[in-house]
């Protein structure tokens, strides 16, 4: 038998990818997420948002808790933002919930309070990009869109062999045209949903389960021995570190907290004032008493690592601060008023050191 040309056989393999994966998400996927089983769009965008960056294991209570508080896209909009914020604290890139609030508020005002079923339109709103526009319009509209999220490129990558950084132009375009290459005609849902399982549970950054995977036969990275390789990493570069003094002004039963700017690091969330204690206090008109160093800790974001000094303050009971912006808030309930996750950390500290 002469055999088949190169792009026959790429064609083969890709739909024999198609397919495998398919069966096995009809039968070893998962079928039980909170917000499967349903066409709403609201739901299916509101989790897509909250899993970027984040594990679905932590998304879960998120998710119950913001459908608790806003069930529909138009509850949404019309919230306060620093409601939203509060509910998204310690979920971390906060532009997301920023961005969420947009989003609903462009739906109600733009498109009546319903989504648009096209993919180009929901790639147009407010932090949706072309992926997440993909995966709302297959799992709510049934349409026949490509995703390409980190999971997705990474088993790209390996089943395929597509070398380089996914991040550089020319591979991120090699990938999208591969991942609508491998498009099904039928089963949209079933096969999005398949490519995301099988990035989060079996083909993993580290430790891939290879001998689990229904598509390791035909897998490149698996026949050379690759997995550790594929997808390539960004070349690195040298991490900035800064330093911040926060400062916990406390009277004995409340902590004075600081709304941040709606924009820039922990926008719209509560925190201690940052600076000198001696100018934080002047700046706010109080005196200060006895003074403790917290210790010091690190906290890294996508592009900085922080170091946290916090400084706990004493000041005389009953002061009240009128400046805009700053809340006192009772000590017990501090670590629970939409504060980010690092800022939780400091006022436990304080909440056991009190007793």
């Amino acid at each position: 038998m002469l055999p088949q040309p190169a792009s026959r056989q790429n064609l083969a393999a890709k739909n024999r990818f198609t397919e495998q994966l398919i069966a096995w998400q009809k039968t070893a996927g998962r079928h039980d997420l909170p917000w499967q089983k349903t066409r709403d769009p609201y739901r299916i965008w509101l989790s897509e948002i909250m899993l970027q960056q984040t594990q679905v294991s932590t998304v879960i209570p998120y998710f119950a808790r913001f459908l608790a508080s806003f069930p529909d896209v138009l509850a949404l909009a019309a919230a306060p933002i620093e409601l939203v914020i509060a509910h998204w604290a310690g979920l971390g890139y906060y532009a997301r919930a920023r961005n969420l609030h947009r989003c609903a508020q462009q739906i109600a005002a733009v498109h009546g309070g319903k989504f648009p079923k096209n993919e180009a339109q929901l790639a147009e709103l407010p932090g949706i990009g072309r992926s997440t526009a993909a995966a709302i319009a297959a799992f709510a509209f049934g349409r026949r869109a490509a995703i390409l999220d980190g999971n997705v490129k990474r088993v790209l990558c390996r089943q395929f062999g597509v070398e380089g950084f996914p991040g550089a132009k020319a591979v991120h375009d090699r990938l999208w045209d591969l991942a609508e290459s491998l498009l099904p005609e039928s089963d949209i849902e079933v096969y999005t949903q398949g490519l995301m399982d099988l990035g989060a549970t079996l083909c993993t950054r580290s430790r891939p389960r290879c001998a689990d995977c229904p598509v390791a036969a035909g897998c490149v990275a698996k026949r050379d021995g690759r997995q550790g390789e594929l997808p390539e990493a960004k070349p690195r570069a040298a991490v900035p570190e800064r330093t911040s003094t926060f400062v916990l002004l406390t009277d004995g039963q409340r902590l004075l907290l600081e709304r941040r700017p709606p924009s820039g690091l922990w926008g719209g969330l509560l925190v201690p004032p940052e600076g000198e204690p001696a100018d934080v206090a002047g700046r706010f008109g109080l005196a200060l008493g006895p003074m403790t160093k917290l210790p010091s800790f690190r906290h890294a974001f996508t592009h900085f690592r922080l170091t946290l000094e916090p400084v706990l303050c004493v000041v005389a009971p009953g002061l009240e601060v009128r400046e805009s912006g700053l809340e006192w808030v009772e000590i017990e309930r501090a670590a629970d008023a939409g504060v980010p996750a690092p800022i939780k950390k400091l006022i436990r500290q304080v909440a056991s050191a009190r007793g």
